[in-house]
């Protein structure tokens, strides 16, 4: 289970939005749905997800049901703040989402569509375990208007996959990729690298295998260690070698190399597509700072500068919304200085890059240093924009600090 949530301002139970809050319905809307449930917790993971024995009062046949619930509510407040507007990007994320029924999950999204509406080239997302995935599963998501399936590949080597605690079969990532493509669905595969025991070797490997898929995107995450996690006790225990930094930059070099000769473009820091119309929109909205509602236990939301975070336990997300209430545990509205910040990290990562524009005078000059110590791309800062370069990619966090210290 992941940590404990923001500290913020108390949400009223019915969830209406601040009186004084304007909502622009011309802004971009995406709703994110929590699956939380999992076989087995992963040793890395420190994500809000729950197995069989720790739901305690929820139960996963009743889930849809319950988001169902919250769908509704959400609703009534942008209705009533005047920011009622189809979804152009729906995001079934966990947790594991196609452990239930794929029945379930097409209700959810019908749920999504008579409250909302989808715009017309709405982008609707599945993230799959490839061990819950078979023709069948992705004929009847294709049928209830899924466009995208994302494939938690993780590795294709057997040792690396155990160091991460995963269980699924190597072989099913094919199969899983094969039933999305026959389905008419973009596939996306995910990778992790860094992973104990893992060689640079491992990882070729692993991108070998994913690029023999062609899979229209391919994510990359270096991984980290979260602290209450498994991996994190194992590491502190002397049991495990806590990542190495510089073979991590190794593998993310090696990858952006075989990705790019392999006709990707990368368009955020770990993440490529064939082609711009193959990127996740989904994703690229929370970079650019659109509004999202998020559904399920722990979900977080942002309209109009507000956010706001659900209770964390299926159970306590159940009963709220069985008592007609709002789930939403707390919530804030960032101050000008916290939003320019988060701007700086966001749409920094991204290959449009960030104006330079936006930056407060004193941080502007900053730029030229970044270009002198090859982290930041000339030609795109003399158009007005920060983009990162490989090597700027490797060192986000000292581009961020650079501009904004």
């Amino acid at each position: 289970m992941a940590g404990a949530l923001p500290v913020g301002d108390p949400a009223p139970a019915d969830g209406a939005l601040p009186g004084d809050l304007v909502v622009d319905p011309s802004t971009d809307l995406g709703v994110y749905l929590h699956v939380p449930f999992c076989r087995v917790r992963c040793g890395y993971c420190d994500f809000n997800t729950y197995t069989s024995g720790e739901l305690r009062g929820a139960r996963q046949d009743e889930y849809a049901d319950t988001v169902l619930r919250e769908v509704a509510l959400a609703r009534g407040v942008l209705d009533a703040a005047g920011g009622l507007r189809p979804a152009r990007t729906v995001f079934f994320g966990g947790g594991t989402p196609t452990l239930l029924p794929a029945g379930d999950l097409a209700r959810m999204l019908d749920g999504v569509r008579d409250a909302f509406g989808l715009a017309d080239d709405a982008e609707v997302t599945v993230e799959a375990n490839p061990d819950t995935v078979d023709g069948a599963v992705a004929d009847e998501l294709a049928r209830a208007g899924v466009t995208r399936m994302s494939v938690g590949m993780q590795s294709a080597v057997p040792h690396v996959l155990a160091a991460l605690d995963r269980t699924h079969s190597p072989a099913n990532v094919r199969t899983a990729v094969e039933a999305g493509r026959r389905a008419g669905l973009d596939v996306s595969v995910d990778l992790i690298y860094g992973a104990p025991g893992e060689s640079l070797d491992d990882w070729r490997a692993s991108l070998d295998a994913a690029l023999a898929l062609e899979p229209d995107h391919l994510s990359a995450y270096a991984l980290i260690i979260e602290d209450g996690t498994k991996l994190a006790r194992q590491i502190r225990r002397g049991e495990v070698p806590a990542p190495d930094d510089d073979l991590q930059a190794d593998m993310y070099e090696a990858a952006d190399a075989a990705l790019a000769a392999a006709g990707y473009d990368w368009y955020e820091v770990s993440n490529w597509s064939r082609g711009a119309q193959r990127r996740s929109r989904h994703n690229l909205a929370y970079w650019r700072g659109t509004d999202w509602w998020g559904f399920g236990p722990g979900a977080h939301s942002h309209v109009a500068g507000l956010r706001w975070w659900n209770v964390k336990h299926p159970a306590a997300y159940a009963q709220r919304l069985a008592a007609g209430e709002s789930p939403a545990a707390g919530r804030e509205r960032p101050d000008e200085a916290s939003r320019r910040l988060e701007r700086v990290l966001l749409e920094s990562r991204i290959r449009e890059g960030l104006a330079i524009a936006s930056l407060p005078d004193d941080r502007r000059q900053a730029v030229a240093g970044l270009i002198a110590d090859g982290l930041v791309e000339p030609a795109d800062a003399l158009s007005g924009r920060v983009v990162l370069t490989l090597r700027g990619r490797l060192l986000a966090d000292a581009v961020v600090r650079a501009l904004t210290d």
